[in-house]
C-alpha cells in the first residue's frame, strides 16, 4: 500500500471545565505529524478544541491517525468509524488506548500503545513495504487473519529526547486560533499518585530535553508571536538544577516569554527556583495540591503535607506569581464536610484559580484496578471519566453527594465576591474567568439530574435524581 496522505485528529473533549476556553493541544498529535511530514508524507494536524477537521482532507487520506484521552474515546470512536466506512485504515494511540488496546481494535486496524515516537515510522514501514515483520513493531497491538487481538511487547521509550524534532504546529489545521502554545522539555514523573496514568505511560523515570533544545524551542515560539507558552511537563521542576539552567539560558536570551506550567508544592523550598520563575516569565504555576486532608494525601501517595502546601502558597505568592490550585474530591477518607472546607481554604488562601476534580478511575491506574476488582464502578461510559463526573461508589457519601458537592464548592469560589474583587483591580481576565466559571457550575448542577436519573439502576436510590 502506498501512503501519501496522512490525517492526525485529536477527540474533542465531551464538556465544559473552567479551562475549556483556553483548550491546550497535546503535543504528541504534533510531534508524530511533524515526525511523519520529515519522512516526505503530507500531514495535516486537527485538534476539534481547537478547530473542526476538514474532512474532505480526511477522507482522502490513505492512513487517519487518531488520539484519545479516556473522556475523549466516545468521540475517538465514532471518528474512526465514519473513517472506516470509507476503507481508509486507521491508527489509534494516546492513553486510553494504551490500556483498552482490544476496545480500541473493534474501530481501529492498529492501535499504538505508549510512546510511539519509533514505533509509527516502523509500522509505516510495515504498510507500505512489508518490513519490518508486523510481529517485531513495539507496542503495537493489532488482530490476525484469524480475528485474534496480537499484542506485541511494550514500546521502549526513547532515552535522547533530543533527536527528536521541535513540533511544528503550522501542521495544525486553525493554528492561529490557538491562544496558548505548548512545550515539552521533559517525560516521566518519579512520583506515582494513585490516580494518575502518567507513569504507567511514560515511566517514573524521569527524562529531559537539553537546554539547548528547549530554549531552540522557546525561541521558536516567541519569534511566531505566541509568547504565551505552557510547558505541559507533568512536573516542570522535577530535576530543580536542570529547570534553574534553562530558565537561566531564557533570561540570558532576553526572551522573557509568559508562561506557565504544572510543579509541585516542592517548589517553595527552592528560594532561587522561584525567582527565576519571576524573573523568567511565569506568570501563573498550575499546583496539584490534591486535598487539605492529611489522611486523603497519604493515600493518594503524593508525599506532601497540608503544612507544606499552605507554605506552597504563601511562597509562591510573595513572588508575585499566581496559583491555580487543583484538588481531588472524593477519596475514600473524604466526606462532605471535606469538600466544603476545601472551598474555604482556597478562598482564605487566595488562590487565583481553582479546579475542583471529581477522584475518576481512569483505566491502567492503581484506583481503576482497585474499583473494578471490588465492584464500586458505576459505569463505563467513557465520556463521563473527565473529573466531573462521579463514576464510582465513595465509601463516606453517596455518589450524587460527591458530585453536587463538587460543584458547589465550585460556584462558593467563583462567586460574585470573587468577580467583585476582580473588577475592583481592573484584572478583566479573572472577572472573564469567574463569569465563565458561573455558568459552567450552573451548567453542571442542571445536568445532574439527568445524568443521575440514567444511573437510578445502579445507585442505591432508584430515584437518584431526587436526592439532588
Amino acid at each position: 500500500m502506498k501512503i501519501k496522505r496522512i490525517s492526525f485528529i485529536e477527540a474533542k473533549s465531551p464538556g465544559n471545565h473552567i479551562f475549556s476556553k483556553f483548550p491546550i493541544p497535546r503535543v504528541g498529535t504534533i510531534l508524530l505529524s511533524t515526525i511523519l511530514r520529515d519522512r516526505g508524507y503530507e500531514v495535516k494536524a486537527f485538534i476539534e478544541d481547537v478547530g473542526r477537521p476538514d474532512w474532505a482532507f480526511v477522507e482522502s487520506s490513505d492512513i487517519v491517525c487518531i488520539s484519545t484521552l479516556t473522556s475523549t474515546a466516545p468521540r475517538a470512536y465514532k471518528i474512526a468509524e465514519r473513517v472506516k466506512a470509507r476503507g481508509i485504515p486507521v491508527l489509534m494511540g494516546g492513553a486510553h488506548t494504551t490500556f483498552m488496546p482490544e476496545e480500541a481494535l473493534v474501530y481501529a486496524d492498529y492501535v499504538l500503545r505508549g510512546e510511539a515516537d519509533d514505533s509509527i515510522t516502523e509500522l509505516f514501514d510495515y504498510i507500505e513495504h512489508g518490513k519490518p515483520s508486523i510481529n517485531n513493531i513495539s507496542g503495537l497491538s493489532y488482530k490476525d487473519t484469524a480475528g485474534n487481538f496480537q499484542h506485541n511487547p511494550d514500546s521502549s521509550r526513547i532515552k535522547d529526547l533530543d533527536s527528536l524534532p521541535i513540533p511544528d504546529v503550522k501542521l495544525v489545521q486553525e493554528w492561529d486560533r490557538m491562544r496558548i502554545y505548548p512545550i515539552s522539555t521533559s517525560r516521566g514523573c518519579p512520583f506515582d499518585c494513585k490516580f494518575c496514568s502518567v507513569i504507567r505511560v511514560f515511566g517514573r523515570q524521569y527524562r529531559f530535553n537539553s537546554v539547548e533544545h528547549s530554549l531552540r524551542e522557546i525561541k521558536h515560539a516567541c519569534t511566531n508571536n505566541k509568547t504565551n507558552i505552557f510547558f505541559v511537563d507533568d512536573n516542570f521542576s522535577a530535576n530543580k538544577k536542570h529547570t534553574k539552567e534553562l530558565l537561566k539560558a531564557v533570561i540570558a536570551e532576553g526572551i522573557k516569554p509568559f508562561w506557565s506550567a504544572q510543579v509541585r508544592t516542592d517548589v517553595a523550598k527552592d528560594e532561587e527556583l522561584l525567582r527565576l520563575f519571576a524573573d523568567s516569565g511565569c506568570h501563573m504555576l498550575y499546583i496539584g495540591f490534591e486535598s487539605i486532608n492529611p489522611v486523603t494525601l497519604e493515600s493518594y501517595n503524593k508525599g506532601q503535607s497540608l503544612d507544606e502546601i499552605v507554605r506552597c502558597i504563601k511562597t509562591v505568592q510573595a513572588h508575585g506569581i499566581q496559583i491555580h490550585g487543583m484538588f481531588v474530591l472524593g477519596a475514600d477518607t473524604d466526606d462532605v464536610d471535606t469538600i466544603r472546607k476545601t472551598a474555604d481554604f482556597a478562598i482564605n488562601l487566595g488562590i487565583d484559580t481553582v479546579q475542583f476534580m471529581i477522584l475518576t478511575p481512569l483505566p491502567g491506574t492503581p484506583f481503576f484496578f482497585e474499583m473494578q476488582h471490588s465492584g464500586r464502578l458505576l459505569h463505563t461510559d467513557w465520556s463521563k471519566y473527565d473529573a466531573h463526573h462521579v463514576n464510582f461508589k465513595p465509601t463516606l457519601m453517596k455518589p450524587q453527594t460527591l458530585h453536587i458537592e463538587t460543584f458547589k464548592a465550585m460556584g462558593r469560589f467563583y462567586s460574585w465576591k470573587y468577580i467583585a474583587k476582580h473588577v475592583a483591580k481592573l484584572d478583566f481576565f479573572h472577572v472573564a474567568v469567574g463569569f465563565y466559571g458561573k455558568q459552567a457550575v450552573k451548567q453542571a448542577l442542571d445536568e445532574a439530574k439527568d445524568y443521575f436519573a440514567s444511573l437510578s439502576s445502579v445507585l442505591d436510590c432508584p430515584e437518584a435524581h431526587a436526592t439532588i
